[in-house]
């Protein structure tokens, strides 16, 4: 009876955890129009130094004794975290200036690869075939949903890495993350993101935003779509395994032409249509068929390896 009860918990756990990535996602996604039009007035650097240290700021006042709460080596895989993010931030701004929206989309989509490829290397996870179905099918979404040319340059190989960065935050939540330090930790990663982006773009000064406009759309990314955000990625990535984290993040790109579609004043394509389809029932299969995946975890002492 215990264990019947500790499994209807658990997917109770999981299934909350599911819709806070998802409600995470769709914020992101809601931000792309916003910036869009936000840097047309604000460097990109610029924009991300005063949106994480709002959310830094904010984060610390509304919560400080949690981060009072957190062990010393809970605040260094927190700073390796937040290192990671932060430099993949700068990467992907950095290459934006030389490669297509649309690729860079879809070269950040990397991640949904390379998590489960460093969670097998580090954490010796092991996939099921169903899972590496639905992380195929999501990469064919996201190419159809955002690809139109392709090549490859300078811009597309840095944008590559800052994947690669990515895809290591997704396994070093999942492999450190727990819900009892989810706010703690979430607030060293969002202080150390926004030094990185302070020392990124104080040399060439920072440009604030020039209206009240524009002030409310980063005060909205930073608390919404930055420190609330991350919390719950970091809350939900305590309940599940990276590999099914990063497809149901997958659902970016989605949002993001949902709400250009809705908000921004797009029209909906065939491609858009085919696209989001795909990468939504890539979600809806590692939800309901790859359960496996739940029991894929590290194996005993192997998060221990990756202690810092």
């Amino acid at each position: 009876m215990s264990t019947t009860v500790d499994d209807t918990r658990q997917r109770r756990l999981q299934l909350l955890a599911t819709g806070a990535l998802l409600a995470m996602t769709a914020c992101w996604g809601s931000t792309f129009f916003l910036i869009k039009d936000l840097l047309d007035r604000v460097p990109t650097l610029d924009f991300l130094a005063v949106r994480f240290s709002i959310a830094a700021v904010a984060m610390v006042l509304v919560a400080p004794r949690a981060l009072q709460r957190l062990s010393a080596q809970a605040r260094r895989q927190a700073l390796v975290l937040g290192l990671l993010y932060g430099v993949a931030q700068i990467l992907q701004t950095a290459g934006l200036a030389h490669t297509p929206a649309s690729v860079s989309g879809f070269i950040t989509g990397m991640y949904v690869i390379a998590t489960p490829l460093f969670a097998a290397v580090l954490l010796r996870t092991r996939i099921t075939r169903v899972t590496w179905a639905a992380v195929l099918l999501a990469m064919a979404g996201l190419g159809v949903l955002t690809l139109d040319g392709f090549s490859v340059g300078y811009g597309e190989a840095i944008t590559l890495v800052a994947a690669m960065l990515y895809a290591l935050h997704i396994v070093g939540l999942g492999a450190w993350s727990n819900a009892s330090d989810a706010l703690g930790m979430s607030i060293v990663q969002i202080i150390v993101i926004a030094v990185v982006c302070l020392i990124a773009s104080v040399p060439d000064g920072i440009v604030l935003p020039p209206t009240t406009g524009d002030w409310l759309s980063v005060v909205y990314m930073a608390l919404v779509a930055g420190a609330l955000a991350l919390v719950a990625q970091t809350w939900a990535q305590s309940h599940l395994p990276a590999t099914r984290s990063a497809i149901i993040m997958s659902m970016e790109p989605v949002f993001a032409a949902g709400f250009a579609v809705a908000l921004g004043g797009e029209s909906a394509t065939a491609r858009m249509l085919l696209g989001g389809l795909m990468v939504l029932t890539a979600m809806i299969v590692v939800e309901t068929r790859g359960g496996g995946d739940d029991r894929e975890g590290p194996l005993e002492g192997e998060v221990q390896h990756l202690a810092v």
